[in-house]
This record gives structure tokens, C-alpha cells and sequence, in this order.
């Protein structure tokens, strides 16, 4: 296989050789880190779970107050991709339709004509996805499991890649609609951002201040086409991961479903969304093999929107990230 390479990366004292030739994935890492660069100040942490999500082929829910970055940081990824982007801003009043598109009625060929909705793209960005009520979010399931709708019994296969980036606002409530249970199990990752350092603060207004009349997305170049994105995501899926580190996994996530503190534990999806976000926590760690610490750091990201809180606990003010992190230190880390 032209991925398997002889390449040898010291560690310590131990030599390992490296299976896979991640070399072109690093490069184009870090050329999206620098591209993003030159207009996110700080928030490391977050373009690194964003770059994982892609490279596992997973949706991400970005939630924030406004104005730190959730949508612009989308659009600049999007930007660095040569692929289809696709916005669409989730209003009360929005239908189903509206996303997925509706069958018009052509006089000439005296028959119905699917008109594509704003779905129909390789990058989408849903705005404040919850402002919409239970019946437009009910028409995202399909798509964002099967990356195919079905409409009027045809089934429409999107292109790939296909992912949706979506954000909310965790503050304000009013117009808005809790996601389902259903849905939020469909998100790879929820990433909390939080309000920039004093230092980072000052860089942003700085930066704003030096860029005059030019947009944030003027210069940013285009990194990835379609088709690295699949390449890269294959090489991803490679990635090794031992048995110990699988059972590893699984006690994580079953131990959710038996603490008394949640209400509700974490499904076999999640199990599967860390094994695959472990792996590219490695890769973009210049790894063809997947660490515990791979699997701790891709965890709270995949499990904190998946279970909930006992109300008592909740009262309390506990919150489930503060219960995730629990099980980790109590789960035996395989040796």
C-alpha cells in the first residue's frame, strides 16, 4: 500500500516505526492552523477538536454567547476547503422544506421537479440551531446519520464530504427549543468557547483595528480539496487501536449508563465516536497508533452532550462535564 512507509520516529529511547505516512496530513494541519491564524486569536483547543471532527467524518455543535468567534471560525474553515459551504439560520418559522428542499410543479414537462434545499452542500453551517422547533431539527436525523434524505420515497445520496458545523447560545432562552436527545446523540463533538484571556483580547482588537477595510476572509488560501478530505479520513481510520484501549473505551461509556449522578448514560454511538475521535486526536499528534491520553481528551467532547444530569445533581450545580471527568479517574487506565 502506497501509505504504508518505512519511516522510523524516535520516542525516548524506543524507536517505533511508523505504518502509515501521515506526513501530508501534518502539512496540511498545520497550513489550516496558520491560516486560521492570521484571524482566530487563541482558541487552540477548539480548532484542534474541529480539525478531528473532520478527520472522523463527525458534525460538531459549537456552543458560545455571542461574539466569540463560533461563526466566523466556521466560515474560515470552510474557506480553507475546496468544497460546496452551505449557511442556513434556523428561525422559529423555518420548515423542513426550507432545508431540504420541496417537489415545484413544472407546466412545461407537466410534472413534479425536486428543488434542492440549502442540504445539498459539502460544509453546512447551521446558525443557532436552537431556534427552531422539534419538527425542522426532526428533518436533520436522516441527514446527518445517513448523509442521505429521503423525500417523497426517492433517497438523494449528499456528497461526501458531508458536515455540519452548528452553533447556540447557551445563555438565552427565550425563542429558543432544547435539542432533542436523538439529535444531539447525531454531533460528534459539542465545544464549549469560552471569553478570550486579557492578552487574547487585546491581539483581536489590535488585529481588527490593523485590518482596516479588508475582510477577515480575504486572504485566507484554500488548503484541502474534497478529495484529500476523503483521503486523509481513510489514512484516519487506520490508525491502530488495541484491544486494552477498546476495552478501555468501553468501560468509560458503560460506566455513564451506571452512575448515579446521570439520569441518562451515554449510547453505543458515543463508544464509536470516541474510538473514531481518538484516532484522530493521534493523527493530528503525528500518530498511527491511539494513546489513553487520545481517548481522555476526545471523551468529554463526545460524552457531555450525550448524557444528563440527575436534577438533583443539577440543583446542586454539578455539572456533566465534572461527572465525565470522575469516571475517567476511576476507570483503571490500561497499562
Amino acid at each position: 500500500m502506497e501509505d504504508i512507509t518505512n519511516t522510523e520516529t524516535q520516542t525516548g529511547n524506543v524507536n517505533f516505526e511508523s505504518r502509515i505516512n501521515l506526513s501530508p496530513l501534518l502539512d496540511s494541519i498545520t497550513a489550516i492552523k496558520n491560516e486560521l491564524g492570521t484571524v482566530i486569536v487563541g482558541q487552540e483547543k477548539m480548532i484542534d477538536q474541529l480539525l478531528v471532527a473532520i478527520l472522523s467524518n463527525g458534525h460538531v455543535l459549537l456552543e458560545g454567547v455571542p461574539g466569540v468567534a463560533k461563526t466566523i471560525t466556521a466560515k474560515l474553515l470552510a474557506k480553507t476547503m475546496q468544497i460546496g459551504f452551505s449557511r442556513i439560520q434556523f428561525t422559529p418559522d423555518l420548515m423542513p422544506s426550507d432545508i431540504l428542499g420541496t417537489s415545484v410543479f413544472d407546466l412545461k414537462k407537466s410534472e413534479f421537479e425536486f428543488k434542492k434545499g440549502p442540504i445539498f452542500s459539502n460544509l453546512i453551517l447551521i446558525d443557532e440551531i436552537n431556534r427552531a422547533p422539534a419538527k425542522t431539527q426532526a428533518a436533520l436525523f436522516e441527514v446527518m446519520e445517513e448523509r442521505q434524505i429521503t423525500i417523497d420515497g426517492h433517497a438523494f445520496i449528499l456528497d461526501t464530504p458531508f458536515l455540519v458545523i452548528a452553533t447556540q447560545n447557551p445563555i438565552e432562552q427565550e425563542g429558543t427549543y432544547r435539542l432533542p436527545e436523538a439529535q444531539l446523540d447525531r454531533f460528534l463533538f459539542k465545544i464549549a468557547i469560552d471569553y478570550p484571556k486579557l492578552d487574547q483580547e487585546i491581539a483581536i482588537i489590535q488585529r481588527e483595528h490593523a485590518l482596516q477595510n479588508h475582510g477577515k476572509l480575504e486572504n485566507i488560501k484554500t488548503v484541502l480539496t474534497a478529495a484529500d478530505i476523503q483521503h486523509y479520513q481513510t489514512l484516519v481510520k487506520q490508525i491502530i487501536v488495541e484491544h486494552n484501549l477498546v476495552e478501555y473505551i468501553a468501560k468509560i461509556v458503560v460506566n455513564t449508563r451506571e452512575n448515579a449522578f446521570l439520569y441518562l448514560g451515554a449510547s453505543p454511538r458515543a463508544s464509536i465516536a470516541i474510538l473514531n475521535a481518538a484516532k484522530g486526536f493521534a493523527a493530528i499528534r503525528g500518530r498511527d497508533f491511539v494513546t489513553p491520553e487520545d481517548i481522555k481528551e476526545a471523551a468529554i467532547p463526545v460524552l457531555q452532550h450525550r448524557v444528563i444530569v440527575t436534577p438533583e445533581r443539577e440543583m446542586e450545580g454539578i455539572t456533566s462535564i465534572e461527572i465525565i471527568k470522575q469516571i475517567i479517574e476511576t476507570v483503571e487506565i490500561p497499562r
